[in-house]
């Protein structure tokens, strides 16, 4: 499947990366915080909510911080305000990058996304000046030990998914976001819950980098990553294997 090997590319980064994010538990309570507001405080109606609460879970945030940030959401005093902000811009070597937040004040998370792409070499554009570059798709990742890949093709596809890529690590169900919510329950009700289900942003062509190129773009995405505000950054490139590797001794 294109764009499977990137998958491998950003779970390989993602394991060292939350290891070393102490910020991560504000970054997951910001998104139940949005998902109880815009929604029902009841994850069982609330699809955005339910994915968060199992991001939450899957971090080892306790059920009792998760309750009292839903709590705190729907709350007479509200807390803080977030809203959703897209950025788009390009990476070095052109690599284009999506990054999504949650903010209490856009000008804060503007200017410091700015000053993220203009220092590590790349340059902040307008909405929409890269997303025609990516599909919105629905992703639920399972390791390979959930099931063979004959059984997780046949559990996605009667569940009503597009597209499945297997390999000696992971399965990665691709599904329409119409429906995302439907796949994914079904798939947990078969195989329980996944490693990663989410919307995101699936690069429809990708430019490969080399040693040199790809050691900036990651040192790039690193930064943007680290920040509160943002929650999601995609870019379309592809690392091969060996430069990964000498990338991450």
């Amino acid at each position: 499947m294109a764009g499977h090997s990137q998958f491998k590319n950003i779970m390989h980064r993602k394991g060292a990366q939350d290891a070393k994010r102490a910020r991560i538990f504000a970054k997951i309570i910001r998104e139940i915080t949005v998902s109880a507001r815009e929604g029902l405080p009841d994850p069982a109606a609330n699809p955005r909510l339910r994915a968060a609460i199992a991001a939450a879970l899957k971090a080892n945030m306790t059920r009792d911080t998760i309750e009292r940030a839903i709590k705190k959401a729907t709350g007479a005093a509200g807390g803080e305000n977030y809203e959703a902000v897209r950025y788009e811009g390009y990476g070095p070597a052109g690599v284009a990058v999506i990054v999504e937040a949650l903010t209490d004040n856009r000008n804060r998370t503007a200017s410091v996304i700015r000053a993220a792409f203009n220092k590590y070499g790349g340059a902040l554009g307008e909405t929409n000046s890269v997303s025609f570059m990516f599909n919105r798709l629905g992703v639920v990742r399972y390791p390979a030990s959930a099931a063979d890949a004959d059984a997780m093709l046949e559990a996605a596809i009667e569940a009503g998914a597009d597209d499945v890529a297997s390999d000696a690590e992971w399965h990665e169900v691709v599904v329409g976001i119409e429906g995302f919510f439907a796949v994914r329950d079904a798939l947990e009700q078969k195989f329980g819950q996944p490693a990663e289900a989410r919307i995101e942003w699936r690069p429809n062509m990708t430019t490969a980098l080399d040693e040199d190129k790809a050691a900036s773009v990651l040192k790039l995405l690193d930064v943007l990553e680290d920040d509160d505000d943002v929650q999601n950054v995609y870019a379309n490139f592809e690392i091969s294997e060996d430069v990964m590797q000498k990338l991450s001794t």
